[in-house]
Parts: C-alpha cells; structure tokens; sequence
C-alpha cells in the first residue's frame, strides 16, 4: 500500500509538470475571445453606427473609444503577467543571521515581531536549497517562487511577488472590459429573442450572441476572483496562505489596509493603475529579487 502511495505522488507530480503543454492552448483561447468580442462589437455593430452618423454616431464612438482602451489595458497587463518572472530564489540564498543572539532571524525590522515557532529555516526538496519565508514550490513550473500566490494556466506563469500587480490589473480590467461588452451587445441578444426582424447575416448574429454569453460569463466570474484577491491584498496574503492565516488568528504580515495595498502596487499613486513601477518601486522590487533585507522599513522587503 505504501509503495502504491508513493506511485500515485509520482504520477500527479508528472501531471502538473504536464500543465506547462497547456500554455499555448490557453494564450490562444483568450486571444480567440478578444478576437470574437471585438468583431462583435466594432465590425459588426458600433462601426457601422459611427459611419453612419447621427446621433446614434456619439454613443458609437464613446463606446469604441472606451473599449480599444480597455482592451489596450487588457492586453498590456495580460502580457506582463505572462512574461514577467514571478521571482525565483537565487542557488546560493542564505538568511540572514543574528550574530547577537546566534540565530536566524529572518524579520529584520521590528514591524514584524519575533515568533519563536517561525525561526525555523525551511527547506525546498524538490529544489534541494533553503527557502525564504512566503516562499512555496511550484509543481507546475518546478521551482520555488517568492510569495508564490497560485499558478495560472490562463496566464502560463506562476502568480507571485514580481507580477501579482500586474495580474490584478488583468483581473480589473478584465472584468471592465466584459462588462462594456455585455452591456453594448446587451439590445442586440434581446432583440434576438424579440418577434421582430433583427438586422445583420446569419453569422454576424452568432457571432453578437457568442461574445454576449462568453463575455457575460467572464464578468461574473473575475468579479468573483477580483473581490477575492481585493480581500487578500487588504490582509497582505496570498492564495496559499489563506489556509495558514485562519490556523493563526495573528497574521504577522499583516501592516493595515495602506501598507498592505502600497506593498503590492508601490507607493507612486500615479503608477498603481498600469502594469509598471517607479524608479524606486522598481528598486524595491528588485531587491525583492535579490532577496536583499534592507534595514530600511520603507522598502518593506518583509513582504516575502
């Protein structure tokens, strides 16, 4: 029984390696569903209106401007999710070490406070390296991620601390983006229901009621994912350690609502809303990647 135990292990380990042939796939699908949306919408409906002139033509353009700039949002933090490294652990990390008390003190700043059952220095297995404290292994990419959140195949990339931003941006404007499809194809579905003659080809009316039902589906379900990760951000923790934190009533990371927010999208306002950083949020995040410990509590490396 053991050794069929240890054989099943195996076999699911080899399965989430095997999600990595699924990146393509998904990169495709969500592009096909751009593609659908934006036919729907600016060929086949609001194009022809905003040629047409009148006063129809003012909506037209107010709903196609809105739109290309959602999808250019859209696409922008999509892409930087993909191909932004999550943030790995370098081969030769080693924690910090307090000479005082002749232990490892992984929380260098007194905005953490010392717990007795954290000191311990973890070890990866899978990677055969000591690990930083939010850090996980990730299955699927087969490696340690610094404050690995999950790992997305919409996305084909691990979620954590380099690119977290930037998939909550994705997630935001996602979520806009399918609404203001939603809502503008909304007199064409129920038309179609209606007794009278809808205008437009038989194709053109499939093609209005898929990106309808595909865009109405998408927006309810990242507006469930977005409130749970809004939730999570305003605790400062992550999808893995949402199970940790209900075990442990203290959540030791946990700075207020403000901190926990400037953690994750910087502490330059006007960059929270696009998938980049300031110069010194960009200085910070890589010494997050530098798993450096600064003594300085605005740089807030804690958040590893």
């Amino acid at each position: 029984m053991h050794r069929s135990g240890v054989v099943m292990a195996w076999n699911v380990f080899k399965f989430c390696t095997a999600l990595r042939g699924l990146g393509s796939i998904m990169i495709i699908l969500v592009l096909g569903v751009v593609g659908v949306s934006y036919y729907a919408v600016v060929i086949t409906n609001y194009g022809p209106a905003l040629a047409a002139g009148g006063l129809n033509s003012l909506l037209a353009l107010a709903v196609l401007l809105l739109f290309h700039f959602l999808l250019v949002m859209l696409l922008w933090c999509y892409f930087s999710v993909v191909f932004t490294d999550p943030g790995s652990v370098p081969s030769n990390w080693r924690p910090a070490m307090d000479e005082e008390r002749g232990v490892t003190d992984l929380l260098t700043t007194t905005e953490f406070p010392t717990n007795s059952d954290n000191q311990e220095v973890r070890y990866c297995r899978n990677c055969n390296q000591l690990k930083p404290p939010r850090c996980h292994h990730c299955s699927v990419c087969g490696r340690c991620v610094l404050k690995m959140d999950h790992h997305c195949v919409w996305v084909v990339n691990c979620v954590g601390a380099l690119n977290y931003k930037y998939f909550l941006l994705f997630l935001f404007y996602t979520f806009l983006e399918t609404t203001l499809v939603t809502l503008s194809l909304l007199p064409d579905f129920v038309a179609f229901f209606g007794e009278g003659e809808v205008p437009g080809t038989p194709g053109t009316l499939a093609t209005t009621f898929l990106a309808f039902v595909l865009n109405l589906a998408f927006a309810l379900s990242v507006f469930g994912f977005l409130i749970m990760h809004i939730s999570l951000v305003a605790a400062n923790t992550t999808t893995i350690e949402a199970y940790e934190k209900k075990r442990n009533p203290r959540w030791r990371y946990d700075l207020g609502r403000k901190r926990n927010f400037e953690q994750v999208f910087g502490m330059d306002k006007s960059y929270w809303f696009i998938p980049a950083y300031s110069e010194e949020d960009l200085r910070r995040m890589t010494s997050l990647q530098g798993l450096e410990y600064p003594s300085s509590p605005d740089l807030d490396s804690q958040e590893l």
